[in-house]
């Protein structure tokens, strides 16, 4: 019992460490590992396998995703579970018996099923599976009951209900989301592409709907469906990438991606809005800019250029895509029933004017009129033209959501508009030709999935397509006598590795452990900052498949100092 106990404190003392928590960490004796350890470190904690990648927070929601605070809940585990508050181990329950949680007057009460009460208290409570998974009763993911790795944090939310957090590792988690947000089918390079992509997204800095979590399990972040939805051809692509993100001017990059681009991505710019001035277009990012799958094809922002290539099925990655071309009608009759009640809807983003009131009336349409399109040919701006009244539309998804069809949004706003008038120039139907599902920003998933299994381009290859001028790396830290000594593990296919250090506060030296093998790198010294950046390489150091470097601050350059670092796997792509 005693050293399962001391397990679990571990966990719950990484926890702690690494996301801030109020939950206290046990102290536990220094054991130095090595001499360089030792000289470095100032010590190590006793010896117990740490947490292989960062720790992040899920909110687990209801089987609707409708919710993410509960009144009630029972959570199990399929091996013993143990539950700790503040870090004291206060109760355990047997494998596959339930551990009942309520409350009640702003108090969290946890019982068993004979009514036992183990506490009650405002919390937070952890539960530990050590040797199993969590699961919560009832809930159920993409078919299955839903079991988690990690730990659950049970957290007061509003006077009467909390939170379901599942703490986690970043690479078990990836497990859980790989194969919910891309088909296996695809094969294993696709999948590696979206384990960056996903990886890029869960690490990226972010404004968070909740407090107690950094995000949710569904569309609104990513979809995670935990354990029971992992597949070995997707674990084997988070594996493969392990510790990999892409990254931009030392920066994890926002890497989109949708299922059907259509044969032509989108810059951001025409597709994003300013989160706060509601600004649009919103600000460029270099590395989302337009592009098309055959780089001989010329920009589509024209109506000419437009309807001549979707109303085609040219060469592109995406044309095994259910998606890659549609078509969609309304007679004027279904549209103006259709817009009356959309319209409303859309004006409380800010993005149709004049504004469109609920109950109002809309006059006589006469025309959808296109104003601007992107390079891809989406709409970024267009018109309804009524004999009344011209409503002005801009940012592609208030369009494709205004322009509903048979109940559902338009798949994509790469779209062009065919009209029908009567003799007296009285509209009878339009016809919407189409290409693309989704926002058509970053990586196409089928785009990807044909990348890599019928030009058999490997995942860099296809993530280069997609996201110009990125250099493939393990995720920039700063190395500081505060933080003073940082593991990162990575995977690599191909024996090729360089340490990129900014070395702006001129250190002489790097103290590092590859792979188990202690190494000091001396460093460069430059006033200038084209020049104060070191490439060290390490290819020689690395190897195939799993590697491991533990970066230690030079205790003798005092305590006002700092590196910046990431070690690149693949060289930076400046198409």
């Amino acid at each position: 019992m005693g050293s399962q106990v001391a397990k679990s404190c571990f966990i719950i003392s990484c926890i702690a460490l690494i996301l801030g928590s109020s939950i206290p960490a046990r102290s536990m004796p220094q054991i130095p590992e090595n001499t360089m350890q030792a000289a470095y470190s100032g010590g190590y904690s006793e010896i117990r396998k740490a947490p292989e990648s960062e720790i992040i927070r899920v909110g687990i929601g209801d089987n609707s995703f409708a919710r993410y605070d509960y009144d009630k809940t029972t959570i199990y585990g399929t091996s013993e579970i143990k539950i700790y508050e503040n870090g004291i181990l206060i109760g355990a329950i047997p494998a596959n018996q339930n551990l009942n949680i309520k409350t009640e007057s702003g108090m969290i009460t946890l019982f068993k099923d004979d009514g036992t009460v183990l506490e009650e208290s405002s919390g937070p409570y952890t539960i530990t599976c050590d040797d199993g998974l969590l699961g919560v009763r009832g809930l159920r993911r993409a078919g299955s009951n839903a079991l988690y790795h990690g730990a659950f944090e049970i957290v007061k939310y509003k006077q009467n209900t909390f939170h379901i957090v599942n703490v986690i590792e970043v690479e078990e988690y990836l497990k859980g989301v790989v194969p919910n947000e891309m088909p296996v089918r695809f094969g294993l390079e696709a999948l590696k592409a979206q384990s960056v992509a996903a990886r890029n997204y869960v690490l990226s800095p972010r404004t968070k709907a909740y407090d107690a979590f950094d995000v949710v399990d569904s569309v609104a972040s990513q979809v995670y469906f935990g354990a029971n939805s992992e597949k070995q051809l997707g674990n084997k692509a988070v594996e493969e990438t392990e510790g990999i993100v892409a990254i931009y001017d030392w920066n994890i990059i926002l890497a989109q991606y949708s299922s059907t681009a259509g044969g032509y991505t989108e810059s951001f710019a025409y597709v994003s809005s300013d989160p706060k001035t509601k600004s649009f277009p919103s600000e460029d990012k270099p590395y989302l800019h337009a592009k098309p799958d055959i780089l001989s094809q010329t920009p589509l922002n024209t109506e000419e250029a437009a309807a001549a290539y979707y109303k085609s099925r040219p060469d592109s990655f995406d044309v095994r895509s259910p998606y890659f071309r549609w078509t969609r009608n309304w007679t004027k009759e279904d549209l103006q029933k259709t817009l009356a009640r959309t319209l409303a809807e859309q004006s409380a983003t800010g993005f149709v004017h004049p504004h469109f009131a609920r109950g109002e009336t809309l006059g006589d349409i006469v025309e959808l009129k296109v104003i601007r399109r992107g390079d891809s040919g989406k709409i970024i701006e267009m018109e309804i033209v009524t004999k009344d009244k011209t409503y002005k539309i801009w940012k592609e998804l208030v369009i494709r959501r205004l322009l509903v069809n048979q109940g559902k949004a338009l798949p994509s706003a790469n779209v062009v508009f065919e009209h029908q008038w009567d003799e007296n120039g009285n509209l009878l139907t339009i016809t919407a030709y189409g290409g693309g599902y989704g926002h058509g920003v970053g990586m196409s998933q089928y785009g990807a999935g044909f990348m890599g299994s019928e030009m058999h381009q490997s995942y860099d290859k296809i993530l280069k397509h997609y996201y110009s001028g990125i250099t493939l790396a393990t995720k920039p830290f700063i190395l500081s006598a505060e933080n003073k000594n940082v593991t990162q593990n990575f995977y690599l296919n191909k024996k090729k590795a360089a340490l990129i250090v900014d070395n702006k506060y001129q250190l002489s030296e790097l103290p590092v452990i590859i792979n188990g093998k202690e190494k000091t790198f001396q460093l460069e010294k430059s006033v200038l900052p084209a020049k104060r950046v070191n490439r060290i390489d390490i290819s020689r150091f690395v190897k195939f498949g799993r590697n491991s470097i533990t970066f230690y601050y030079p205790v003798t350059e005092g305590d006002n100092k700092a590196l910046r670092i990431f070690v690149e796997v693949e060289e930076r792509d400046d198409s």
